[in-house]
């Protein structure tokens, strides 16, 4: 039980410390317009015209181009949900969804950021931003991680 008590524990710990990166990034996006209102679609037309994946391409010229600032600022407002529960440890398990997929979006974006035919390990060494977030999301949602030091608790315990 000892053991269960300390991973629950360091689990939390990485969790509210993964939260200030969400936190950080969503802040600057929302607080001032200069993300919305042309640094995103400086990064727009950066992985539509070279590191977005064939798929994704498309996606990203016909849907959020035409729509950036909209995005611009959604994409922090989704920083900052998932930063803020997270934090507070409440609706982990949604958040760590929603954040896996912004972060996988952002991947398919970004993938051939080191070129075409770069070996394999540089398309990864690459995204060293969003695979170690993605990968600790999937082990928060895995362990429920609110449950120790956050709201989840302490809603599980009043809906009992």
């Amino acid at each position: 039980m000892e053991t269960s008590s300390a991973l629950s524990r360091t689990i939390a710990g990485a969790r509210i410390a993964t939260s200030i990166f969400f936190l950080l990034f969503g802040e600057y996006k929302v607080a001032g317009p200069g993300f919305a209102h042309g640094g995103f679609q400086t990064y727009l037309h950066d992985y539509i015209a070279n590191s977005a994946l064939d798929f994704y391409r498309p996606v990203l010229s016909a849907l959020v181009l035409p729509h950036a600032v909209f995005f611009g600022y959604l994409v922090g407002v989704v920083e900052l949900l998932v930063g803020i529960s997270l934090l507070i440890g409440l609706w982990v398990r949604p958040a760590s969804v929603l954040g896996i997929l912004f972060l996988l979006n952002l991947t398919f974006a970004a993938w051939w950021e080191p070129g075409h035919g770069a070996p394999l390990w540089r398309y990864f060494g690459a995204r060293l931003d969003t695979l170690p977030l993605i990968l600790l999301l999937v082990i928060f949602f895995a362990a429920d991680a609110g449950r120790a030091w956050g709201l989840d608790d302490r809603m599980r315990v009043n809906r009992s």
